[in-house]
């Protein structure tokens, strides 16, 4: 049976000042269905997980209540995971995922619906600029350079140290070796917290690299449009949002075939470590799929997914 509800939608936090708390913040500033608080809403979009106290759920009452899964990292997803997350699903009217990669794992572990939408791209932030000389001048970056660039964490927050496999650090080493064999003048850029793995095994193997621990999105803008090429080296992925940002800023980019890669990259620009030298970047290709999600248009399936879930009292199937 269909109902005509009207979303009011209560959005958690993620409190890391970083990519989820910028969607949410663009999400209410377009001017989006909203409830700031809880009390008031129809339905709860839990966009940060990992950031929620079981208190959320126990006040669902009547509402419906959407959560967003990113990716499951199978190697981590052990029994305790598996309990947490089952009893999540008690709660959940659907899920939310950003992938189809994504879309199969959840699928593992509920029977609720899921729903696969990418997030929203905001091309006022990420676009191409003309001028890449004049941009490496002002980040003290060689022309001459071949640079390569990654803008994620690599490291476990547990000890700073250790290499966080599921972005595939160790991948993006080798990768870089390889590289450096090819071409003497490749140099590293990087960005973003939790660097200490790569870094170490860049001075260890003596590839020269720049690194920004944190930018603004103007800045981060900017270095894209530095580089010669962005590298994606992960085992499991729910973005990155790294692929979206590389295609707006018309930044050639390769990648193994994680996340929403196989959605957005030409398949030639998809590789696994035994044939990455094969890997081509196709930059139109890439931006024309991802002005498909630019703002507003990206908000619409949300919109049409909430509307779904609130108005179909067979959400769960």
């Amino acid at each position: 049976m269909r109902l005509n509800i009207t979303p009011n939608i209560y959005i958690n936090k993620a409190n890391e000042n970083w990519i989820i708390d910028r969607l949410r913040s663009e999400w209410i500033e377009h001017g989006n269905p909203y409830s700031k608080f809880l009390y008031f809403s129809n339905l709860i979009w839990v966009i940060a997980p990992w950031s929620q106290n079981k208190n959320l759920y126990n006040r669902k009452g009547n509402k419906k209540l959407i959560c967003s899964i990113y990716h499951i990292d199978e190697e981590k997803f052990d029994l305790s995971e598996i309990e947490k997350f089952k009893k999540r699903d008690e709660f959940v009217d659907a899920y939310h995922v950003i992938s189809e990669n994504s879309k199969k794992q959840v699928s593992k572990y509920t029977q609720k619906k899921i729903f696969s939408i990418p997030f929203w791209i905001n091309d006022d932030l990420w676009f191409p600029i003309q001028n890449k000389s004049k941009l490496r001048k002002k980040y003290k970056i060689s022309d001459d350079a071949f640079l390569i660039g990654s803008f994620q964490r690599d490291t476990e927050g547990s000890d700073l140290k250790s290499p966080k496999l599921s972005k595939g650090p160790d991948r993006y080493i080798e990768i870089a070796k390889q590289l450096k064999k090819e071409n003497k003048n490749l140099h590293v850029l990087l960005a973003g917290k939790r660097r200490q793995y790569i870094i170490s095994k860049l001075k260890e193997n003596k590839i020269e690299f720049t690194y920004f621990e944190m930018v603004s999105n103007k800045d981060l803008n900017e270095l894209y449009n530095c580089l010669d090429l962005y590298i994606v080296t992960s085992r499991v992925e729910g973005g990155p949002q790294a692929i979206f940002e590389s295609a707006l800023t018309k930044t050639p980019i390769i990648s193994t075939s994680v996340g929403v890669a196989p959605e957005i990259l030409h398949k030639r620009s998809l590789f696994d470590m035994e044939n990455f030298k094969e890997a081509v970047p196709d930059v139109e290709f890439a931006f024309e799929n991802a002005k498909k999600f630019t703002i507003p248009l990206g908000f619409s399936e949300f919109n049409k997914m909430f509307n779904d879930v609130l108005n179909d009292d067979d959400s769960k199937k």
